[in-house]
């Protein structure tokens, strides 16, 4: 079991091939947000950068929401997050796009040195 301020790994998703792919995923603690972030290299997906949210308070498949990094943060679906949320995840986004940029495309190969490089929001 992974301590509560510490990320785990989990397969929650699958890439445009249909595999499966590893999030780390970061709790509000960490990122200062009220919901648990997930971000992942960009293995075999074709699309760009993208981190997931989980709106509940458990990492569950079923209420994650994709948002894309690039060129600004959007939510995908755009109605999928409140505003508030969305301007949360998009601050938290913007204050951490190049650490999750150069995780993405294995510029930091390590899960461990993305997660310390990431800064929480004040």
């Amino acid at each position: 079991m992974t301590p509560p301020d510490q990320p785990a790994l989990a397969a929650l998703g699958s890439d445009d091939d249909g595999d499966m792919f590893e999030m780390a995923n970061l709790r509000p603690e960490r990122t200062g947000l009220p919901f648990i972030v997930f971000i992942s290299q960009q293995g075999g997906a074709r699309h760009d950068v993208r981190v997931k949210v989980s709106r509940g308070p458990r990492a569950d498949p079923t209420q994650m929401v994709t948002v894309a990094v690039r060129p600004e943060p959007r939510v995908l679906p755009p109605d999928a997050l409140s505003a508030e949320e969305t301007r949360l995840v998009a601050s938290w986004i913007v204050l951490n796009r190049q650490v999750l940029i150069d995780y993405w495309v294995g510029e930091i190969a390590y899960t461990e040195d993305a997660i310390a490089a990431l800064r929480p929001l004040p």
